[in-house]
């Protein structure tokens, strides 16, 4: 490693993007109803035990260590667009999704519910690792 940097801004970004992610693939135009169907929820389940700024607020801090994290891993100057969505999909996938799986077995939760929020996972991390890579 010739020469080790982290874009903090980039890393900014990523967390946001976390919460845009969460909200598109959450949403009612995508997963919604089969993510509230998975989890027994429903509108007024969910309205009665949410808290958006303890939620949001929780949100975005860990995404900013998940962010962060990753950006530790991808700090090498050789890093770039390809190789930072290739080391967020693997660290999203390989790591973090299939973990995910293996709980949901043992909590015997469906293959549904581990797909879409495996999937999440997967694309969220792929994300951060493409604009960690390609905004240095």
């Amino acid at each position: 490693m010739d020469q080790f940097y982290i874009n903090h801004w980039a890393v900014i970004v990523s967390a946001i993007a976390n919460l845009v992610v969460g909200a598109i693939w959450y949403s009612p135009m995508l997963f919604y109803k089969a993510w509230m169907k998975e989890n027994n929820f429903t509108e007024e389940t969910v309205k009665q035990k949410f808290n958006p700024i303890k939620t949001y607020g929780i949100t975005l801090v860990l995404s900013l260590i998940i962010s962060y994290n990753l950006a530790f891993f991808l700090g090498d100057d050789k890093t770039d667009a390809i190789w930072g969505a290739t080391a967020g999909f693997l660290a999203g996938f390989g790591f973090s999704a299939l973990i995910f799986a293996i709980i949901g077995l043992y909590e015997q939760r469906s293959w549904k519910y581990m797909l879409i929020n495996g999937g999440y996972i997967t694309i969220y991390f792929t994300l951060i690792g493409f604009i960690l890579g390609v905004w240095r």
